[in-house]
């Protein structure tokens, strides 16, 4: 007797280094904003997630209701592409996870983190972003960021620390194994406010790999102060910005 054996395994959820964005399985449209609840896991399927009606402006900033997912405290998005018609993209409310998420055409953000404690640190694994006018990962509140194997293309910032929220923090940002083609700066900080970034074992194209700001809490533009990496605001180890 001959036996057949068939063997169906689920797939893995990639976060490693991946520079060619993925094609969507599919397309799924939310006409409101969607909640991960805290400690859930969500995994989009590699479905490109849009909003219908759009709720993309261009860079008008926008809030929570122009997203596409909430993410609550300890949440994980996992495989999804988030769509052109989304303002908002991801919106963490505490520390959260993104694992291989993408977004092939960010509108005004592609990720806000609001963590409110110093301690608290959300994590960014695979996945990327392209064709962003402004900022990729906007970070508000609290805590750190750290953001691992993302692809950025042709991107404004990589990372924007608040320059001009009305309650600031002292933030922390730590990126390694980042492929970035074109951007204007991979991570832009405040150093007067006490932020620090460490980049590591990356390949920065075409793009600085960091601008130090004089940020403020009453909302007007922030002061550039620095257009390279100091050592102390911002760190870098092993970054090759040519023939990588």
């Amino acid at each position: 007797m001959c036996l057949v054996a068939i063997v169906v395994s689920a797939a893995e959820t990639n976060t490693n280094l991946q520079t060619a964005f993925p094609a969507p399985s599919g397309t799924t449209e939310l006409s409101s904003v969607r909640t991960i609840a805290a400690g859930e896991s969500f995994d989009g399927e590699m479905l490109q997630w849009e909003r219908n009606p759009s709720t993309c402006s261009g860079q008008s900033e926008g809030g929570d209701a122009d997203a596409i997912f909430i993410l609550e405290s300890g949440a994980i998005l996992s495989n999804a592409v988030i769509g052109p018609s989304v303002g908002e993209g991801v919106h963490c409310l505490g520390p959260c996870t993104l694992n291989n998420v993408w977004w092939p055409s960010v509108c005004e953000d592609a990720a806000t983190f609001k963590q409110a404690g110093d301690g608290d640190t959300s994590f960014v694994s695979g996945g990327g972003a392209r064709d962003a006018d402004d900022k990729v990962l906007q970070h508000n509140g609290a805590g750190t960021v750290v953001v691992r194997n993302f692809f950025a293309q042709d991107v404004g910032k990589v990372y924007r620390s608040c320059g001009n929220c009305e309650a600031q923090e002292a933030r922390a940002s730590r990126f390694e194994g980042l492929r970035v083609e074109g951007a204007g700066t991979v991570a832009g900080v405040n150093g007067n406010l006490g932020d620090t970034t460490v980049i590591e074992n990356s390949c920065i194209l075409d793009s600085r790999v960091c601008d130090l700001f004089e940020g403020n809490d009453d909302g007007s533009e922030p002061t550039k102060t620095a257009t390279a990496p100091d050592g102390v605001v911002c760190e870098t180890s092993n970054v090759s910005t040519s023939g990588c």
